[in-house]
């Protein structure tokens, strides 16, 4: 077999087998190449320029770097806990796991989706795993993994690996079962959210948006063992002494999201993309087969949908993309939705009760500028929060370790044994103000005075279902 190696700006040289080559080549993993990493943030970050596509090949490499670590570590003890077969697998789940991710990643699949209330919108991993049998069909893909040993079974592993949950929100384990279930910890980590997929976007969002990764992945890769817990299932556990190297992973996630994902103007680009798509999703667009929302369920339209759709928009002359190409040209020349400024709260009520809440302060707004005659739709009040991964909860709690002296048995690391200096809080929650529509500086200054003393103000109580009426405008 000859393996193919890829340099990598982040990883270095990569070894891909020659069946992850084949994939690799197709069209339908080709067109990650033009779908960028983080969306809108490229108008922010010069830096972050890159894609889809050198992400799947990082994930697809750090998938095999660790379970080849774990079998090493394992066959060396007499334990024959993985085979090949799996560490393939494993492989190219990696290389497939994003797949169904659409123009500008995820804000294309908070926009073009189902609204129906009966069935719920799809993910991009459910998308990823129907591009990827839709791959392995359109290039004739099957009798090749047969020839390197992969059944019909194992497919229904990778597929399983990239999107685990069925219909009813269940963990599947049909492609290989609950006594290999660490496996399934490898890619997509449903346990406590550390997996190579997270690995691969600190390390290489950082690099391109210059900021300091903390986390060290290679220390994880060379002190992870598999231990069987008090659930009686096995789980991918690193070493005790490790336990501040996972801090600074879910830290670095946290850091992450409040300097650059959830930066004030790249999330008034992403709004502004947003409401390009929207406008645009029951449209058929010249060059493409089918409407935004029909491609979502064609997975032959899906494949030629990728960042170049802005462009076509851009550009285009049908006078049904005139409001969503001034959007665009908006953007180009930086004459952005205006922010209005933003504040910290310690708890948002439900859904239905911040809707209302929404609909009442866009509403005020509203009447401030009377000159300028603007309407509760010209504001976006977001609302957003940024944690550790697993909202209030403290995420360590959920990850298992072993010592030095019981290295076969998972443990967890309570927080108060660890240091008395770690936080207490792993989560806040945000609401930031924006107009859609050009002001002048007075007119932006009054704007900002008024959400600042009637919206952001009132809002440092803690919000309750009951609260929430008696905050006024």
């Amino acid at each position: 077999m000859e393996f193919k190696v890829f340099n990598d700006s982040v990883h270095g040289h990569m070894e891909f087998h020659p069946l992850l080559v084949k994939i690799i080549d197709t069209p339908q993993f080709q067109r990650l190449r033009y779908i960028k990493q983080l969306g809108g943030a490229y108008f922010v970050f010069p830096g972050a320029s890159h894609n889809r596509f050198e992400h799947c090949l990082g994930v697809g490499y750090l998938a095999g770097e660790l379970a080849q670590a774990l079998k090493t570590k394992h066959d060396k003890e007499g334990q024959n806990l993985i085979d090949e077969k799996d560490i393939l697998c494993v492989q190219i789940a990696g290389l497939c796991h994003d797949l169904g991710h659409g123009p500008l990643s995820h804000m294309f699949e908070s926009v073009c989706q189902k609204e129906d209330t009966e069935e719920k919108k799809k993910t991009h991993e459910q998308i990823s795993t129907e591009m990827f049998k839709h791959l392995v069909k359109e290039n004739g893909l099957k009798p090749l993994m047969k020839q390197y040993g992969l059944s019909d079974l194992d497919l229904i592993f990778i597929e399983e690996m990239i999107d685990r949950e069925d219909k009813d929100g269940n963990l599947r384990f049909e492609g290989r079962g609950e006594d290999k279930s660490f496996l399934y910890e490898i890619v997509s980590n449903k346990t406590n959210g550390v997996d190579v997929d997270k690995f691969d976007y600190f390390a290489r969002d950082c690099h391109h948006l210059g900021m300091q990764n903390n986390f060290d992945y290679r220390r994880f890769l060379k002190f992870a063992r598999v231990c069987e817990a008090e659930d009686g299932k096995k789980h991918i556990c690193i070493r005790d002494k490790e336990v501040f190297n996972m801090y600074d992973f879910f830290y670095t996630r946290y850091c992450l999201h409040r300097r650059a994902y959830q930066h004030r103007v790249n999330k008034v680009i992403e709004i502004m993309i947003k409401d390009v798509l929207s406008k645009v999703k029951d449209i058929k667009i010249h060059g493409f087969e089918k409407t935004l929302f029909e491609s979502i369920d064609d997975m032959a339209a899906y494949t030629k949908l990728t960042d170049s759709l802005l462009q076509v928009i851009l550009f285009s002359t049908d006078e049904n993309l005139k409001e969503a190409k001034k959007i665009l040209a908006r953007i180009c020349s930086r004459d952005l939705y205006v922010f209005l400024g933003e504040t910290l709260v310690k708890l948002i009520s439900g859904k239905t009760e911040w809707k209302t809440w929404e609909m009442e302060k866009k509403e005020k707004l509203a009447k401030v500028l009377r000159d300028q005659k603007l309407k509760p739709e010209d504001f976006e009040i977001v609302k957003f929060d940024i944690n550790y991964g697993m909202k209030e909860k403290n995420p360590i709690e959920t990850v298992y370790f072993y010592t030095k002296s019981n290295p076969q048995k998972a443990v967890k690391l309570p927080k108060e044994q660890v240091s008395h200096l770690l936080p207490d809080t792993f989560s806040e929650t945000f609401i930031r103000v924006y107009c859609k529509k050009t002001l002048r500086t007075a007119e932006k200054t009054q704007l900002m005075n008024c959400c600042k003393e009637k919206i952001f103000e009132p809002l440092q109580v803690i919000f309750t279902s009951r609260l929430l009426n008696l905050v006024e405008i």
